[in-house]
């Protein structure tokens, strides 16, 4: 009630002795979000918890950053912005010697930040990004954690691409944060996950990251994926899979930047990429899209990549996947063909599998773009092993082509096919 609100402000704003006892019973109701928004209407509010925030008694301090860590925790943009007086006391703190009111003013400054497009505006000229690469260089996990959590939403955040990305890319952040991610396995897992997310923001939203190329992002990331594979099975630690999705997120991105150099030919990577799915596929199904999305841009351009996945002897688990889900489909689908283009020798190779009556039923798949890939791939089959059209003809094939006449964008290319298909050997 309004009335209990105002009581709780003055029983904090009394000099008395049970301050602290006062300021933890409004900490426990500023934990309700109506209470929160009723207590920033208050004459004075923000401006008592500021005073206490400021006050050189430590456990005072410390009850109050609790009181403002709950207000940051409201959904609503007027109570942040309530907030907007304390920012740059928050930001004066991180650099204090109290672990727990550093880790304190982080979050809230993390909270704040998600909610509220003035609180942003408000500390990016107070400097925010060059005190966050002060924090970055802690000995102390729950600093960097806390770190990360506020970069990442800043990252997030709709103006970060014009206003927040340059910034970070002209401070000491991103070699810090490649080097945490890096280290995640020795140094913190939280730590590592928080800025492995916060590299994908950038490189998904920056369209020119030389700064992170220049800095070894491809080779750094290259090396964590042979290191986190090499943990699996035995050694998996908890959560690992929380690391591993934004880091082939990073460096399927990156390759697929213009002026990347890949990662060299290195077929170990092929082989990690096998582990990772066959470890997490199950568990985890979303790590397949992410394993193939970096598999089809390792295979796009690169003939070595392609070779290697035959040599390799991991087609067969390639395989397995067309049937995983619809998106898994057209990606293993899309890596073949990025196989099946490189020429006769690579269709062979393909074709000794038994292809064909896997390629079968998947012409029958409800999914026009699984069906549009298929029939790419047998286009390609076709063109350089024409012996396959008669294997594919006399399995049945034709049947399963004309099943697509009636589907408008894929008829013209089923009819093509067909054609190609009934052509006599060497036509």
């Amino acid at each position: 009630l309004p009335g209990q609100v105002l009581e709780l402000l003055r029983g904090v704003q009394r000099g008395s002795e049970d301050r602290k006892q006062s300021l933890g019973r409004l900490r426990w109701a500023l934990q309700n979000e109506e209470t929160q928004q009723k207590f920033v209407r208050l004459d004075g509010s923000i401006r008592t918890l500021t005073g206490l925030f400021t006050s050189s008694l430590a456990e005072l301090q410390l009850e109050a950053a609790r009181c403002l860590h709950e207000l940051s925790h409201s959904s609503v943009p007027l109570v942040a912005e309530a907030c907007l007086p304390v920012t740059s006391y928050l930001l004066t703190y991180l650099s204090g010697h109290s672990l727990e009111l550093t880790e304190l003013c982080l979050y809230t400054l993390g909270n704040l930040v998600v909610e509220s497009e003035a609180v942003r505006k408000h500390l990016l000229p107070q400097g925010i990004i060059a005190v966050l690469a002060s924090c970055i260089q802690s000995p102390h996990e729950a600093v960097l954690e806390g770190v990360g959590y506020v970069l990442s939403q800043l990252l997030q955040a709709k103006e970060a691409p014009t206003e927040i990305i340059p910034l970070v890319l002209d401070s000491a952040l991103p070699q810090h944060m490649l080097r945490l991610v890096c280290s995640g396995l020795k140094a913190g897992m939280g730590a590592a996950v928080e800025f492995a997310w916060c590299l994908h923001y950038i490189i998904c939203r920056h369209k020119d990251n030389v700064v992170l190329l220049a800095l070894g992002a491809v080779p750094a990331l290259t090396s964590l994926l042979l290191d986190l594979a090499s943990q699996i099975p035995q050694d998996a630690p908890e959560g690992l899979e929380l690391l591993v999705c934004p880091v082939l997120r990073c460096l399927s991105n990156l390759l697929a930047q213009p002026g990347c150099q890949g990662p060299g030919q290195d077929g170990r990577l092929l082989v990690a990429l096998f582990l990772i799915l066959q470890c997490f596929l199950q568990q985890h199904p979303f790590l397949g899209q992410e394993c193939l999305w970096l598999l089809n841009n390792l295979t796009a351009d690169d003939p070595f990549f392609c070779s290697a996945l035959l040599s390799l002897d991991l087609l067969p688990a390639l395989l397995q996947l067309l049937t995983s889900s619809q998106m898994a489909t057209v990606l293993a689908l899309t890596v073949l063909c990025n196989v099946a283009v490189k020429g006769a020798r690579q269709c062979q190779q393909l074709l000794q599998q038994p292809l064909l009556p896997q390629l079968l039923p998947l012409l029958s798949l409800p999914d026009p773009e699984a069906v549009g890939q298929c029939l790419e791939l047998l286009h390609l089959l076709f063109l350089h092993c024409p012996e396959a059209a008669a294997d594919f003809t006399r399995q049945g094939g034709h049947q399963a082509l004309e099943q697509h006449w009636s589907t408008p964008e894929l008829q013209e290319r089923a009819q093509a096919l067909l054609e190609l298909a009934r052509q006599p050997p060497g036509a």
